[in-house]
């Protein structure tokens, strides 16, 4: 074929990368595989599965007939991705480290190696695709709307778009695990990596506990009635029902089967009070937001869209949902909603679109509570 390239994968131990880089080889392409070792704390854990994963990434290799290098970014990552995970816990908020690491591990330090070894091109396993138009890059949604994970791509940019390949975005996930049983790859039928890399399947408080100091404090409701104690308040997320270790609060001569035993939920974090603020009822007005900012923002195309109607998802696995952009200036913008947006998580991504089209996004800085 007239344009072979020498394309750069990174082979994670999964199914889709592995698929990946096995249409790259029927397109005629150079391929040379590469597994990332991000994270070396408690290698030899149960949760880490990163030995796993090479083994399994160095067996659809030698399958494939392809070439595979162990690079170890653990440096790299833990200077740019984790500790700015913890400083976002320690701040009260929830990072997303998938978005970070994507832009600073996968698409940088990654691109820069790939880039060393006289790549033209790099490949990952992700739902997502890219479109030249123009002149300049497009980032589109995964065709499987199940599996499509462009909320995490958001932050890559015309340079980084330019050198990638996503060569299963085209393909549902179906199809994927079907080519994978066919040509007998080791890892078919291995299921999808799930949680944040370096945490794993583990439960997630056992992890912060070894970085963030426990401050306990009141938790409270809407009335301001001391409920309980929370063990501090990195390790609650807005919109949490699980563990909060709080019965349910009768009100004197309440009917039975009224709201009283309705789910508690996280609504607000008052930091400089250490007070964690719980509501009754997954509609409760706290937990509605109609309007949010961002900010740290990044646009595919390098700069602003034009304000107007976009769609917008404020965490990944949800539909767009209608709202307006303003734009504040190239860093900062303001989104309002049709239909109030349930959780919204100051630390979390807002990431909008035009359709297919992944326009960008930034850290969400305001819920309701503090609008």
């Amino acid at each position: 074929m007239a344009n072979k390239q020498r394309v750069v994968v990174g082979l994670s131990g999964g199914v889709d990368s592995a698929v990946s880089a096995y249409l790259l080889k029927q397109q005629g392409h150079e391929v040379i595989g590469i597994f990332m070792k991000n994270w070396e704390d408690d290698d030899n854990s149960e949760y880490c599965s990163s030995n796993i994963d090479f083994v399994d990434a160095a067996s659809v290799a030698d399958v494939l007939g392809i070439e595979i290098e162990h690079v170890n970014f653990a440096a790299e990552y833990k200077d740019r991705v984790f500790a700015e995970f913890l400083r976002e816990y320690q701040a009260g908020r929830t990072p997303n480290p998938d978005i970070l690491c994507n832009a600073e591990i996968k698409f940088k330090a990654f691109l820069d190696h790939a880039m060393r070894l006289g790549a033209e091109k790099i490949a990952t396993g992700h739902y997502a695709r890219v479109r030249e138009r123009n002149g300049s890059f497009e980032l589109l949604k995964g065709l499987d709307p199940l599996k499509d994970q462009s909320y995490f791509l958001h932050r890559l940019n015309q340079a980084q778009l330019s050198k990638t390949l996503f060569p299963v975005g085209e393909l549902p996930k179906t199809e994927v695990r079907r080519i994978a049983a066919e040509i007998a790859l080791p890892n078919a039928k291995k299921k999808d990596s799930t949680g944040i890399c370096f945490i794993g399947e583990r439960p997630f408080r056992d992890f912060l506990n070894r970085y963030i100091a426990k401050e306990p404090g009141p938790i409270k409701d809407e009335k301001g009635r001391v409920l309980g104690q929370h063990v501090g308040l990195s390790f609650y997320t807005l919109g949490q029902r699980q563990g909060l270790g709080i019965g349910g609060v009768k009100a004197k001569g309440a009917q039975k089967g009224g709201n009283d035993h309705a789910p508690w939920f996280v609504a607000r974090k008052d930091m400089a009070n250490n007070t964690l603020w719980v509501v009754q009822g997954h509609d409760h007005p706290w937990l509605l937001t109609p309007r949010l900012s961002a900010q740290d923002v990044s646009w595919v195309a390098s700069h602003a869209p034009a304000g107007g109607a976009v769609g917008a998802k404020t965490r990944y696995r949800q539909a767009d949902a209608p709202c307006t952009l303003q734009p504040q200036g190239e860093s900062h913008f303001d989104l309002q909603f049709k239909a109030p947006q349930w959780a919204v998580t100051p630390g979390q991504s807002a990431v909008i679109y035009d359709g297919d089209i992944c326009l960008g996004g930034g850290v969400i800085t305001t819920d309701a509570a503090s609008a």
